[in-house]
């Protein structure tokens, strides 16, 4: 029985030395080890890559996760506006939590800051009434949060809800969307003045 083994051979140079005619060959051995270091190179391409997004993912979140925007009026206008225009949409207010006054118990003294906790209950119904949905409940209710930094100017913040449900169910990101686009509302009827 006869056996052949054939190697690829791929183009190759041809170097004389001396009087005799070298034909060095491309083989197999060649080919595996071209291949290695072009899985190499890919594999620290696309582990690059991803790391690079991750770091602007990581600078830019910040700014995709909340919402500022600057007030021209005082902090307790602003504080009183915003009440009056939550509740005129229908929405509760159940805690406003001065920051300012929290800290100045424990010997701190910042500037003024109150978080609004804001409620809408056919939002909140949505989420509280399914089990699986009730994991996002540690965002509830919605926070707007007005504040003066330090050259007095005052500001009115709050969380894209809208944006952090894209990736959840069906259910949160509707309602989740829907509360992110009244509070946007409220927020635009109290700037507008």
């Amino acid at each position: 029985m006869l056996t052949l083994s054939i190697d690829i051979i791929l183009p190759a140079k041809i170097e004389q030395i001396g009087e005799s005619v070298v034909y060095l060959a491309c083989t197999n051995s060649y080919l595996k080890n071209k291949m290695k270091r072009m899985v190499t190179g890919i594999i620290i391409g696309v582990v690059a890559g991803l790391l690079l997004g991750l770091l602007i993912a990581f600078f830019i979140s910040p700014s995709l996760m909340f919402r500022e925007d600057r007030y021209s009026k005082d902090f307790e206008t602003t504080v009183a506006k915003l009440e009056s225009v939550i509740e005129a949409r229908g929405w509760k207010t159940p805690v406003v939590h001065d920051l300012q006054a929290t800290m100045k118990k424990f010997g701190k003294d910042v500037r003024s800051v109150k978080v609004l906790e804001i409620c809408h209950p056919d939002h909140s119904y949505q989420i509280l009434s399914q089990s699986d949905e009730k994991i996002v409940s540690s965002m509830m209710p919605c926070r707007i949060s007005v504040y003066e930094k330090e050259d007095g100017s005052i500001w009115i913040s709050r969380m894209n809800s809208g944006f952090l449900a894209k990736p959840m169910s069906p259910i949160i990101r509707k309602t989740m969307s829907a509360a992110a686009a009244d509070v946007e509302e409220i927020i635009a009827e109290v700037m507008q003045e």
